[in-house]
């Protein structure tokens, strides 16, 4: 379990949360909490698992890295 105010404890958490704050959160104006719950999952689904790349997964996106992963098994 991670320490109050420590974010070195969730290191991976703490760099989603500021990807989606820099990338959609502070880029957006939301009309209620429904459009922003929207937005965000929009974000979530479609951007960040499927098109953003991430240095850690080789520069490829989760959903890229996943189907990798998927057919070296079952090759």
């Amino acid at each position: 379990m991670s320490r109050k105010g420590n974010p070195y404890d969730n290191a991976y958490v703490e760099s989603f949360f500021k990807t989606l704050k820099v990338e959609e959160v502070y880029m957006n104006e939301y009309r209620d909490i429904d459009d922003a719950w929207d937005n965000i999952r929009h974000f979530i689904e479609d951007v960040y698992n499927k098109k953003r790349l991430h240095s850690s997964l080789g520069y490829k996106s989760p959903e890229q890295f996943e189907k990798e992963v998927i057919l070296n098994m079952v090759a």
